[in-house]
């Protein structure tokens, strides 16, 4: 065959164009903004509960756990003020809202020190919270960036 073969439609090679460059990437990375919001989302509920259980002095933590720095009533009112905060920041990566998504990986990572200071008191949850932690600050960092405009 040759090159001016009419059959030959399509180029084997597709040209650059500023108007679809990144259009498939931008619908695939939309998937992970999504996550990465409601992780946050949910993440801000199980650190309010965790942080009240804390505050109010619960029966389920490790008994006579000692921690890096204060007691359990202090970090549970980190963890209750990083709630409040991830939720907020979960509004603002739902909606876009242009530089949310670096306050969002702040966030997570403040989360997971602190999910790290916490692990003497509940350490399989303190894991667990902080590997989503790490799925939150991925998906914002590598996907974050991208609109959908389709």
């Amino acid at each position: 065959m040759s090159t001016t073969d009419p059959t030959r439609a399509r180029p084997t090679v597709k040209q650059y164009s500023p108007d679809d460059s990144l259009r498939e990437d931008d619908i695939h990375g939309s998937g992970w903004v999504l996550f990465a919001g409601t992780m946050l989302a949910i993440l801000a509920a199980l650190n309010l509960i965790d942080g009240i259980a804390a505050v109010s002095d619960s029966r389920f933590f490790v008994n006579d756990a000692t921690f890096i720095i204060s007691n359990l009533n202090t970090l549970g009112w980190v963890l209750i003020l990083t709630g409040i905060l991830q939720a907020a920041v979960a509004a603002g990566v739902w909606m876009r809202a242009y530089g949310v998504r670096w306050l969002g990986v702040a966030v997570a990572s403040v989360n997971a020190i602190v999910q790290m200071m916490f692990i003497s008191a509940y350490p399989l949850w303190s894991m667990a919270v902080f590997a989503l932690d790490i799925f939150v600050i991925y998906a914002l960092i590598v996907h974050g960036g991208r609109r959908a405009d389709a």
